[in-house]
């Protein structure tokens, strides 16, 4: 039983990560963006082995189903590289989970896309999606710190 749980540990994140882009909504997730949450979180903040390589596919599925041409993968692979400083950054030993991170993370990405096809409501759209991912880090992470525990 003990040899379960640990399985089940390891492969949480990878699971988290299918299950939300899988749970693609129009208006809550539209086009299985919170998945954004735990690629950002298990890639960064509490990096688990492998997981950049599973997230940069998630970031090119996301931008896929966009029908961005590779934003929100080169956004995340210049966070990646950005992260490599860890003089400068280190998002391991920050407070409440990198939460500022994350919101700076997804507010770039997102005012890049208002600014790329600006209408009133796209404004709208983006603006509900960057305050909804940042409602959402938290419980998510909390659901980490749970299974961990």
């Amino acid at each position: 039983m003990y040899k379960i749980v640990q399985i089940l540990k390891q492969i949480m994140p990878f699971l988290m990560t299918l299950f939300l882009w899988r749970l693609s909504v129009y208006f809550w997730n539209p086009a299985g963006i919170l998945c954004l949450i735990p690629v950002f979180y298990y890639t960064f903040v509490r990096p688990v082995d492998y997981f950049a390589v599973f997230a940069l596919v998630f970031c090119f599925l996301i931008d896929y189903r966009c029908n961005l041409p590779l934003f929100w993968t080169s956004l995340f692979c210049l966070c990646y590289a950005i992260n490599g400083f860890q003089n400068y950054t280190d998002f391991q030993h920050t407070d409440n989970n990198a939460i500022y991170a994350f919101m700076g993370f997804i507010g770039i990405g997102i005012f890049l896309l208002i600014i790329y096809g600006f209408s009133w409501i796209n404004l709208v759209n983006n603006i509900w999606l960057f305050v909804w991912l940042s409602v959402l880090y938290t419980p998510i992470t909390a659901i980490d710190n749970w299974v961990k525990s």
